[in-house]
């Protein structure tokens, strides 16, 4: 049997959705998975003989490429400080690796190094749909930031910012030269404020208290984004990304401490029946060849390949 391949092509502006005010995300978020789910999914059939794929949905995480503190050797937390020229080709290079891979949903920190990965990431997209910031911020935002054409919304990615994805806040540390720091506090010490698991910076959050924020809010917004067939990208930071890895692999607080991740390298995730299937990471210089694909993934890209033809 053709394999059946379900992809959303929607945003939220232009479907008649209103964004709530701040406060009132947990309604909101409620309210997306409900509101989505009374439109029609299209399918693209192929021959490829595997039914069981169609349940499928995709996740990718992406570290934002280097900031201007990273560069600096700064401790960042939850300063919001843009990308270098570095991060920039970064966030590109990203894009070009998951230029495959559907997306229907993006999610970033409230952070600009996160949303501008997001968006220089979209922009090698092969699907060419446009990235649109969802604000919420007032009323008198969503008003102003609708779109009413159902044709432009059908081209474009709806991407929701949240708090709660932002990087773990360093607290007093925010702004030191990291070396500085250890110079001052010792190499022990620093260390165990930035990999022990429940030890805060002064007046700064533990990774055990960033993981209760993030997790909190991928359990609450993203995955039932993800149950009902979305395609999501998250675009946050070491720590956020690091917390979330550490619910969908099930690791423990001593194998969290000891997970790297590189800056501007998607993590491919596949949610199916329940679970949360890692797909690997590229390597290589573009997304072909690098991870590995599942059925429906194939059917994706060929339908992509055809279309640009």
């Amino acid at each position: 049997m053709a394999a059946t391949f379900y992809y959303q092509p929607a945003g939220l502006h232009g479907w008649g959705i209103d964004v709530p005010s701040p406060g009132s995300s947990r309604k909101f978020g409620r309210f997306l998975s409900t509101r989505f789910a009374k439109h029609k999914l299209h399918p693209i059939h192929a021959s490829i003989s595997d039914d069981s794929s169609s349940s499928e949905s995709t996740l990718i995480l992406i570290r934002h490429g280097e900031s201007l503190w990273n560069e600096k050797n700064l401790f960042t937390g939850c300063c919001d400080v843009p990308l270098t020229k570095k991060g920039v080709e970064e966030a590109i290079e990203a894009g070009k690796r998951i230029s495959y891979i559907p997306v229907d949903m993006i999610y970033t920190s409230a952070l600009i190094r996160a949303q501008m990965t997001a968006m220089l990431a979209l922009t090698q997209h092969r699907q060419k749909k446009i990235p649109i910031i969802i604000h919420n911020e007032s009323e008198q935002a969503t008003t102003w930031t609708r779109v009413f054409s159902e044709k432009t919304a059908k081209q474009s990615i709806p991407v929701i910012t949240a708090w709660q994805l932002n990087e773990r806040m360093y607290g007093e540390l925010q702004g030191l030269n990291k070396q500085e720091t250890v110079e001052r506090y010792g190499k022990e010490q620093v260390h165990e404020w930035r990999r022990s698991y429940d030890i805060p910076p002064p007046k700064g959050e533990s990774l055990e208290m960033c993981s209760q924020r993030a997790v909190a809010y991928f359990k609450d917004f993203i995955e039932p984004q993800l149950k009902s067939g979305k395609h999501v990208m998250v675009a946050a930071h070491g720590n956020s990304l690091r917390s979330i890895i550490m619910y969908l692999d099930q690791l423990t607080s001593q194998e969290v401490t000891s997970l790297e991740l590189s800056t501007g390298i998607p993590l491919l995730y596949i949610y199916k029946e329940g679970m949360f299937i890692s797909r690997g990471s590229p390597v290589g210089p573009t997304e072909a060849g690098v991870y590995a694909y599942t059925r429906s993934l194939a059917v994706y890209r060929q339908q992509l390949d055809e279309m640009s033809h």
